[in-house]
């Protein structure tokens, strides 16, 4: 098990040996994500847009820009009181 120190200021050094199964180099960003109560996982942030690609389904029905703009205008004005 590898583990690190926690400074006075809340900083710690990722071991190199994480920081090569991470793929980490100096500048990078982690994100800590909860796994449960306690536990985190850390992951990097340094991840191309693209591989996003796929993980919201396409919608059934497409909906043009005007019709977004429509329903968020309709919207705003129920939320508001004015409709």
């Amino acid at each position: 098990m590898t583990t690190a120190t926690l400074t006075s200021k809340g900083q710690v050094t990722i071991p190199v040996q994480i920081r090569i199964a991470l793929g980490l180099k100096a500048g990078d960003r982690i994100e800590f994500v909860e796994l449960e109560r306690g536990k985190f996982a850390i992951m990097p942030s340094n991840q191309p847009v693209q591989a996003l690609k796929g993980m919201i389904r396409k919608p059934l029905n497409p909906v043009s820009i005007e019709d977004m703009s429509t329903a968020i205008a309709a919207r705003g004005a129920a939320v508001r009181g004015l409709v």
